[in-house]
């Protein structure tokens, strides 16, 4: 099995269960300080990823690109100069970010947001800079090698620690106010991340190849020609990321504004909010594990492919990227579109959400084809071009927002329109600039035949929905017509030869059964 095979596995099983354990945290979260709460926390997230955006620089997949390709040629003092420079540079933005957003939460909190409580999470999730932008580095260099094993294992141990404390936390301050309680499950956050930043520290002491505190100050002053490769990468992969983290940023801003035009009061925006970004968007995007573990494992083969000029493999491993993400999305898509209300209704206690999830699920397939497309484009060095798709894409949804969330016909819903179509253009852009640098050649049959397997699943899981398991309590009847719903998918899909024996066989779970 490749490396790339094996890594992405390994970051999909990973990916699986920090996803899931992230999905529990969320549910607690919503059932503790309900979704006025959850809308303080999902106000705040977006700043703290501005901010962490213009901390990391694009180093983390620039160190994994270099990285790979110093691998590649076996040269080990390059690889020191990646790591050495990249610490040296997150440490500095890092230190100064973290006091510019203490000094600068007060002000941000009153003007820009229209709920001053955002304040007390604001403070509570500040010290978790410093500790995602030295973890960003040594994961970076890790991916570099296509070692995934331990970013992988960090991510559980992260979300481990963080469900253990986030129900201690926010029931501890809930009795001061809703949002000391938000800012509890901040804290449960730092926390997390301070963890898994300590396992991180010490896989890397355990593995490294190379000793980093010997000569640390020589090999930053003789990194220069170093910085210049780092920053030919990550500033172009900043530019892309900061103009998804400055729209997410101005998201709550211009949507609070928004409601408060079509005479929406704070605390009703804050709710609808709460349900959009902090219940249905997380639904929406909790298969992505899938698409965000072939994204990292892309970078580092398609970049060690591109070194030593094998333009065919590239073009094999971005097919098997895309078929991947459309085989996981396209089931994803079909069960929240049709258990999008009992699903709501186990997890959060009632429903106010599902309309978005049955609006926005049959659009999301693009948005898990996005992730694959722009790591090759970062692999290709287009990450240029993949800043102006995503400035696009930015700049349509959120004057969409605008527009739409203005007029009390749409509202919130307005919102969710929005952010649909701009995940549909920056996906279709991304496609079209891939398509002009490489060859790709596109089996539209295949295409026509999943679409097929996703209309006919869904019919026959909604029917088993309401006729097969109605008698069944709602959590049996849902989970029952889920599991029909999948494996009548992964029949057809396999009855269609758009997934193969071969390929399910590396999978234990499956190998057995085929055996059999």
């Amino acid at each position: 099995m490749s490396k790339f095979l094996q890594g992405t596995i390994v970051l999909i099983v990973a990916g699986l269960i920090t996803r899931v354990l992230g999905f529990i945290n969320r549910v607690v979260l919503a059932r503790v300080v309900g979704e006025e709460g959850v809308g303080l926390y999902m106000m705040v997230m977006p700043t703290l990823f501005l901010v962490m955006t213009l901390t990391q620089l694009g180093l983390p997949v620039a160190i994994s690109k270099l990285v790979a390709e110093a691998e590649a040629i076996g040269d080990r003092s390059k690889i020191k100069k990646i790591i050495v420079v990249s610490l040296s540079i997150t440490s500095i933005l890092s230190g100064i970010f973290t006091v510019a957003l203490l000094m600068s939460a007060s002000f941000i909190s009153h003007n820009l947001f229209t709920d001053e409580r955002t304040y007390y999470p604001l403070l509570a999730i500040t010290p978790v800079i410093p500790i995602i932008a030295i973890s960003s580095v040594i994961r970076g260099y890790f991916q570099g090698l296509q070692q995934m094993k331990p970013a992988a294992y960090s991510q559980v141990i992260e979300q481990v620690i963080r469900i253990t404390l986030i129900a201690v936390c926010t029931k501890a301050f809930l009795p001061y106010g809703v949002e000391y309680a938000a800012a509890g499950a901040m804290i449960s956050a730092v926390i997390g991340e301070l963890a898994s930043l300590i396992y991180m520290l010490s896989m890397f002491k355990l593995k490294k190849k190379i000793r980093i505190r010997r000569q640390f100050l020589s090999s930053v002053k003789a990194g220069k020609n170093t910085f210049q490769d780092l920053m030919r990468i990550a500033l172009p992969t900043t530019g892309s990321r900061a103009i998804g983290s400055v729209a997410w940023f101005l998201e709550p801003i211009v949507v609070a504004q928004s409601l408060a035009i079509a005479g929406v009061t704070a605390s009703i925006a804050t709710k609808q909010y709460g349900e959009l970004t902090g219940l249905a968007l997380p639904l929406l995007m909790l298969p992505s594990f899938v698409t965000v573990s072939l994204s990292t494992s892309l970078v580092p083969a398609i970049s060690e492919a591109l070194a030593q000029n094998k333009q065919k493999q590239i073009e094999y491993q971005l097919h098997q990227a895309l078929r991947l993400s459309f085989v996981t999305g396209g089931l994803s898509v079909v069960v929240l579109y049709v258990f999008a209300e009992p699903l709501m209704t186990l997890m959060y206690g009632n429903a106010n959400a599902a309309v978005f999830v049955k609006v926005m699920a049959p659009f999301f397939i693009f948005y898990y084809f996005q992730g694959p497309l722009q790591a090759v484009l970062q692999a290709l060095d287009l990450a240029r071009a993949a800043m102006i798709n995503s400035f696009v894409g930015a700049f349509i949804k959120t004057g969409l927002i605008f527009l739409l969330a203005t007029r009390p016909s749409f509202g919130i819903m307005g919102a969710a329109l929005a952010i649909v179509v701009g995940i549909l253009l920056v996906t279709l852009l991304h496609l079209a600039t891939v398509v002009k640098r490489i060859s790709y050649t596109f089996y539209v049959r295949d295409y026509v035949k999943s679409f097929l397997v996703m209309f006919a699943s869904g019919y026959a899981g909604h029917f088993s929905y309401m006729h097969f398991f109605h008698t069944q309590p709602l959590s049996v009847r849902t989970l029952a017509s889920i599991v029909f719903t999948s494996l009548l998918y992964l029949l057809l899909l396999v009855c269609l030869k758009l997934v193969t024996k071969e390929e399910l066989k590396r999978f234990n779970v499956f190998r057995r059964f085929i055996k059999r």
